[in-house]
């Protein structure tokens, strides 16, 4: 039997584009001429060794990231945190260990198709990857609940095209339960104090459970009630959801936003079964939002930033800040390293800063080692 001709995709041209060179300029680069660079592209020329590896320099990248043999696919085992009847899973290497989420379902930051990294067996044990395996290794999961996590991503990949963040929705405490079984990269939390205590600083050291980390600041919200535009029912805290005529939706068990409600009901005297909805759950901001813009609720646990986008109105109970919690060990992939330069970037603050409800004092500090 013969051997399959290899299928060879080439990706010389995103990469010299995310450079901003001409195909002349990465020509003289590499000492060829401007027809080789042109026919590489073209895939009329597969380059020989020594060329390949000029490039792969001049990028800052593998050849196998260059070019990659579509004709064969890697299968590999993968450790599913999550399961659901989709096969089309996201992925990412954590610890040399391949880990898999799926994306249809509430985990994605987004309700959107997303391209998928691998296509996972029936039985959930294999995942026949999608992309160079090369591309999972500048790949980083961050888990949490900070709608603000998908314009990190973006800016991550403005200055470190081959660099990626995979944001996946998790309430607080998950996150950080995700990031003690080794299934996230980073944790993203946003607890409330109810004593002296950093509510953030210690349950991050309980998750990493004796193993060390830096938790860093990323922003301060502010979190309270998702109101109708014009808040027609003229609802102005917690005290209102007691009342007949105001229908409430509460988040899941494990959201910060629901402890935050819990501890301000309970200083105001007032028992969860007073309130009118404390039992009807959303289970993300966006799904809170949508029940009072159907007029499925007249208030609900939320962001300021999803109100907003929204064009609905806002309550303010608190403001809370958002950290990032990172073990010692992945402070040293490169891909986290671009995340803590563009927490302390100009421009990723200044967006951060115009977005309603943000505020940036603390992006980017050390708030503590653990």
């Amino acid at each position: 039997m013969s051997k399959a001709k290899p299928q060879i995709t080439c990706h010389v041209k995103t990469y010299r584009q995310s450079k901003g060179w001409s195909q002349s300029e990465l020509a003289d680069k590499i000492g060829v001429k401007r027809q080789a660079i042109y026919d590489i592209e073209s895939g009329r020329y597969l380059p020989n060794t020594a060329v390949a590896l000029q490039l792969a320099r001049n990028f800052g990248c593998s050849v196998e990231n260059l070019f990659v043999d579509d004709s064969v696919r890697a299968k590999e085992p993968v450790v599913m945190v999550e399961k659901n009847n989709s096969q089309r899973i996201s992925a990412a290497r954590i610890r040399g260990q391949l880990v898999g989420f799926p994306l249809d379902g509430t985990g994605d930051m987004v309700n959107i198709l997303t391209s998928a990294d691998a296509i996972v067996s029936k039985n959930g044990d294999l995942a026949e990857l999608l992309c160079p395996p090369a591309y999972l290794d500048r790949t980083i999961l961050l888990m949490g609940c900070d709608p603000a996590f998908d314009i990190l991503s973006a800016h991550v990949a403005r200055i470190a095209p081959d660099s990626r963040i995979h944001c996946r929705f998790a309430t607080s405490h998950l996150a950080l339960k995700r990031l003690g079984q080794g299934y996230t990269h980073i944790a993203g939390t946003h607890l409330h104090n109810s004593d002296n205590n950093e509510s953030n600083v210690s349950k991050a050291s309980e998750a990493l459970a004796g193993a060390n980390g830096v938790v860093v600041g990323f922003s301060f919200m502010e979190e309270g009630l998702i109101v109708a535009r014009g808040n027609p029912l003229k609802i102005k805290g917690i005290h209102d959801l007691v009342r007949t005529d105001v229908r409430f939706v509460n988040r899941d068990a494990g959201a910060a936003l629901r402890v935050l409600l819990d501890d301000l009901l309970q200083k105001a005297g007032i028992p969860v079964t007073a309130v009118n909805g404390y039992e009807r759950l959303a289970y993300s901001h966006t799904q809170g939002a949508r029940m009072v813009n159907f007029n499925l609720a007249d208030a609900a646990l939320g962001l300021r930033v999803i109100a907003n986008a929204f064009n609905m109105d806002f309550v303010t109970l608190d403001a809370v800040r958002c950290d990032l919690v990172i073990p010692s060990d992945m402070m040293e992939l490169a891909t986290v390293k671009v995340v803590l330069d563009v927490l302390q970037s100009r421009a990723f603050r200044k967006e951060l800063m115009s977005i309603p409800g943000y505020e940036t004092a603390m992006t980017g500090k050390v708030i503590a080692k653990v």
